[in-house]
């Protein structure tokens, strides 16, 4: 499997392109503020062809280079309790961040919604798979970060992985965990109750040979996230 990332200039947030290889249909994952020439020309690189945007949730940081990325018939993938996220993302920012955003990264208020969007969540609920771009890719309801997080995993690793017996499997898991760390709380839709289960149910039941790809920051393993991630190690695992 291919993966490429690109991480946005502002708040760091990684932007993920996932391919069987070069030369095929990709699909890309949380375009954040400003990456859209930089994604693109990885796709010119690659030879890679959209088939659809994965969204792990609708914070601006992770939505803003949508649209522009989902040219013609490619979609949004966005889970149905973040849908609304979508229609307006800069609204749960301060007036004065939304000009800086706005004067920095696009010069106008011009945003507008993907014309395709397809909602998670719905008939199916948590695990539903997708079959996009040659890949199947599995989606988990992890809210806490948001109402809508979700992780999306596969069950494969990046080319350059493959030999390692440290990782059978890939989890791109947003900002729902981070190595070290986990997505906050305290904004709107955020929810400490929510967050717990989500890591308690959600993420300590995934295999150490879990490749972690979050929403921002390094790489990872489930191994050594289970064994130094302080927000983990203060759960005590299922049986």
């Amino acid at each position: 499997m291919l993966v490429r990332s690109v991480t946005a200039a502002a708040f760091g947030t990684n932007c993920y392109l996932l391919a069987p290889a070069e030369g095929e249909e990709c699909l890309i994952v949380d375009p954040g503020i400003g990456v859209v020439e930089q994604v693109r020309a990885q796709l010119r690189e690659l030879r890679l062809r959209p088939a659809a945007v994965l969204l792990t949730h609708g914070h601006l940081d992770h939505v803003w280079s949508v649209t522009p990325l989902c040219a013609g018939s490619v979609a949004a993938y966005v889970h149905a309790e973040d849908r609304y996220r979508l229609a307006d993302p800069m609204s749960s920012l301060s007036p004065e961040m939304q000009v800086m955003l706005r004067e920095e990264f696009r010069g106008r208020d011009d945003w507008r919604e993907p014309d395709r969007v397809v909602q998670l969540g719905g008939p199916g609920g948590p695990g539903t798979q997708l079959e996009l771009a040659g890949l199947r890719v599995s989606t988990t309801h992890a809210p806490g970060h948001t109402e809508g997080s979700v992780m999306f995993g596969l069950a494969d690793v990046p080319d350059q992985m493959r030999d390692s017996s440290a990782v059978a499997t890939t989890v791109l898991t947003g900002d729902v965990l981070f190595a070290g760390s986990i997505g906050r709380t305290d904004l709107p839709g955020g929810d400490p109750a929510a967050m717990e289960r989500s890591l308690r149910e959600v993420v300590l039941p995934l295999p150490d040979t879990t490749l972690l790809l979050p929403g921002h920051g390094p790489a990872s393993t489930m191994e050594r996230e289970r064994a130094g991630n302080p927000f983990l190690t203060a759960l005590r695992a299922p049986r």
